[in-house]
């Protein structure tokens, strides 16, 4: 229970703060624990640093904000981030998603949402490594309860992650630029995981929803550039609606999770 409550006070303290300079050491005063017991612990569990996942939650913040405050300037977001430059904050923001600021603006996707560790079951949450918040868009779901979902898994991640880590969050980046290009106006890409994602669709209609899922198999096989070797990259991919009268959030991220095992466990890809 000590790990739980030590990360529930790490992620709360982060999310409250990341428009500061916050230090590691910051955060582990705050949970009354030394820097090398909070780094080890996030470490195990959230498999990054703190600072690197702060850095990714400030770059998440940002792109936010980039897409959908068009009349804002990158300086003007860059420097309510800590930056006071726009060619350092470009410098972190390509680093996170591979991209300039001002490309990001006709993106569609949501690619570090904040991580959750429940309060009860914490422990289980943990062991799992799928504690991710969605629950920003718990109200878009219940608006669209009886929608299509495409669920997609990167395949092989962990011989990509061989490569390096980098390989592995350009290997993200890619699977969720596939997703975006194939999903259509008013469809939002998220992830779910690790290397876990889904479209939410505004479609009740199967053959929809199986439209945006076969483009995305037909580009199975195509290389991204990572590391200095090309890397092909193939995701498991399948639709699913969920339907149910109420859409409770617990239930609609274990939902989601199973099409997906399902998919995988079927060679539905």
């Amino acid at each position: 229970m000590r790990r739980v409550e030590l990360l529930l006070t790490a992620l709360e303290y982060i999310e409250g703060h990341l428009r500061d300079d916050i230090r590691t050491e910051d955060v582990a005063a705050v949970c009354f624990c030394s820097k090398s017991t909070l780094e080890k612990t996030f470490r195990c569990v959230n498999r990054i640093s703190v600072h690197d996942y702060v850095i990714r939650r400030r770059m998440m913040q940002a792109a936010r904000l980039l897409a959908g405050s068009p009349d804002r300037t990158i300086l003007d977001i860059a420097l309510e981030y800590g930056y006071s430059t726009h060619e350092s904050f470009a410098r972190a923001f390509r680093q996170v998603w591979n991209c300039r600021p001002s490309e990001f603006r006709k993106m569609k996707y949501e690619l570090y949402p904040r991580l959750r560790i429940p309060a009860e079951n914490g422990g289980q949450c943990m062991m799992s490594n799928r504690h991710v918040d969605i629950s920003e868009l718990y109200d878009l779901f219940q608006e669209r309860k009886d929608c299509f979902f495409i669920c997609c898994d990167v395949k092989e991640m962990m011989r990509i992650n061989e490569i390096s880590h980098r390989a592995g969050d350009l290997a993200i980046i890619e699977a969720m630029e596939r997703m975006s290009a194939a999903a259509g106006e008013g469809n939002l890409v998220f992830r779910i995981g690790g290397d876990e994602f889904c479209i939410l669709t505004d479609s009740r209609e199967e053959s929809y929803a199986e439209g945006i899922a076969e483009a995305i198999r037909a580009r199975n096989g195509e290389s991204f550039s990572g590391e200095g070797r090309e890397v092909p990259l193939y995701l498991h991919t399948t639709a699913v609606r969920l339907e149910q009268k109420h859409v409770r959030y617990d239930e609609l991220y274990t939902g989601l999770h199973e099409a997906i095992y399902e998919a995988i466990r079927t060679g539905r890809d």
